[in-house]
């Protein structure tokens, strides 16, 4: 009986220790806590494209409408509709719009906007910068502990843009083809200059 006690003792003791010695987590906690603290910024890059910024473009504000908002009120517009992710002068917007093809360029577009006339660029090749990043108004800054991988959300987006929303479009697209485009645009809201806006594509689409 002594025996018998003393081995079921241990038994207790061993059970009682291996319970409290494991235990089991979520698979992206543990993702999200990896020794150095980086994510993976080309899966969230991925993530962020697929889930969060494509879906949100039907949102887009109509370029025509921003164009003759920041002629009227551009106090007011600028803190309704801009976004930006950092202090100074420079805002970013979500548009959308539809025109003709006046000029196809090595590096751009030149469109005439089908309501006005008004003619604005469409960079094609020379894709930089965090200005659909920063439109979206859809980025926390504080997902990110350094600014490294802040900075590589940007990279990775214009690297989807330049290889997978220009390449066909670019292909085929010719003078007087009728477009319909949505991208982001970059404001100096000091030095405000609607005669030469610029726009980032994130989605363009030739008419038939």
């Amino acid at each position: 009986m002594k025996k018998f006690l003393k081995y079921f003792a241990a038994l207790v003791i061993v059970l009682f220790v291996g319970y409290h010695s494991v235990y089991f987590k979520k698979l992206n906690e543990v993702q999200a806590n990896t020794p150095s603290g980086k994510i993976n910024t080309t899966a969230y890059t991925r993530t962020f494209w697929d889930k969060k910024l494509l879906p949100s473009l039907n949102k887009a504000m109509p370029l025509e409408q921003l164009i003759s908002l920041l002629h009227t009120d551009p106090e007011n517009t600028f803190k309704k509709y801009s976004n930006a992710l950092g202090i100074g002068e420079l805002k970013y917007f979500m548009v959308k719009a539809e025109g003709s093809v006046k000029q196809v360029g090595d590096n751009d577009l030149t469109v005439t906007l089908a309501t006005d006339n008004k003619t604005v660029k469409i960079e094609t090749e020379y894709v930089y910068g965090n200005a659909v990043r920063d439109a979206s108004g859809l980025i926390n800054r504080n997902e990110f502990d350094n600014t490294s991988d802040f900075n590589e959300i940007s990279a990775g987006i214009n690297k989807i843009i330049r290889e997978e929303v220009l390449p066909d479009f670019k292909r085929t697209v010719k003078t007087g083809d009728h477009i319909t485009f949505t991208g982001a645009i970059e404001m100096n809201k000091k030095f405000l200059n609607l005669s030469d806006i610029e726009i980032t594509p994130v989605q363009l689409k030739i008419l038939k």
